[in-house]
């Protein structure tokens, strides 16, 4: 699997769950992206494609730095919607966004040694 899948995978995962208690849009757009997130993520455009989007992961270690790197910015992402609902909704959206990235996160281990 690339890593663009494999982003795509984490994300909608990540997202899919906090959005679905928290009733939020089922797409996950610019907008839901940080302002310096989207700067960083801008001067990496700017660089061309990394690399792991289209080199698969050789080791266990290369495939759990990406998958951290993955998890991380669908937590930003899921964040970022988030702060798109009303203050009321806020800090339930994000205290489901972070228990779903402490579970992914504790299975990155063993997907990462499975190969995907």
């Amino acid at each position: 699997m690339t890593g663009l899948l494999r982003a795509s995978v984490a994300a909608a995962c990540l997202m899919g769950m906090s959005i679905a208690s928290a009733q939020l849009p089922q797409t996950s757009t610019d907008q839901n992206v940080p302002a310096a997130t989207a700067r960083q993520q801008a001067a990496e455009i700017a660089r061309g494609d990394p690399a792991r989007w289209s080199q698969e992961d050789a080791t266990p270690e290369a495939r759990l730095r990406t998958l951290r790197k993955e998890m991380g910015a669908a937590l930003q992402e899921a964040k970022g919607a988030c702060r798109a609902l009303p203050a009321s909704e806020r800090s339930a959206c994000n205290k489901e966004a972070q228990a779903n990235y402490q579970k992914d996160m504790a299975g990155a281990r063993a997907q990462a040694a499975m190969g995907g």
